[in-house]
């Protein structure tokens, strides 16, 4: 359970800014803020903390050789994130078309979104032609494990983004996210 408060807009609202925003450009963060947000960021990735901390399957990273191993985050199409997030690209099946023209070499998993799994949210439009544009299709993996194990993730706005990125990880983004546009990521659709 989460709540976001932001007086000025809304992290996942990418027509305009937020309070995030205008934080992350106007404060000057000392030494210690910083060390504490280290810290921080460690301690998140060493006890393998994610937004959905499900899947139970012990998943190991497939024998490619030199290939890159590229992770696709599925989301739920209907959320808010995609709604103002997304211009070109805004739907899974879109996503890893995209994904396997601009790699034709790499090894792809894609992960459908875990309230897809689960039943409580809808699948994507055309999702079930998925498996067509992957090498793989994991459903019951952790994300955290997942994270571990691949050498960048691509998707539109999910926050799966951020976490790889705590990671130290390559992330490029189809879409907006909060945390594109900061020379942190490759962005394919630049933030205005």
């Amino acid at each position: 359970l989460s709540w976001v408060l932001d007086q000025q807009g809304i992290y996942y609202d990418a027509s305009r800014p937020s309070e995030l925003e205008e934080i992350l450009q106007s404060v000057a963060f000392d030494e210690q803020v910083i060390a504490r947000a280290e810290t921080l960021r460690a301690r998140i990735v060493n006890e393998g903390i994610t937004k959905y901390n499900v899947g139970h399957v012990n998943w190991q990273r497939p024998e490619i050789g030199s290939r890159r191993l590229i992770l696709v985050p599925g989301q739920v199409e209907s959320d808010a994130s995609i709604q103002y997030g997304t211009t070109e690209v805004s739907k899974n099946i879109d996503l890893l078309r995209k994904v396997r023209e601009n790699n034709p070499d790499a090894y792809i998993v894609y992960k459908p979104h875990p309230d897809v799994v689960a039943g409580l949210r809808a699948r994507g439009q055309g999702e079930d032609e998925a498996e067509a544009l992957c090498d793989q299709l994991v459903t019951d993996v952790s994300m955290h494990e997942l994270l571990e194990a691949v050498d960048e993730v691509h998707l539109l706005t999910s926050l799966t983004g951020f976490e790889a990125l705590l990671r130290k990880k390559a992330v490029t983004c189809y879409g907006q996210p909060f945390y594109a546009g900061w020379g942190l990521t490759h962005d394919i659709y630049p933030v205005n």
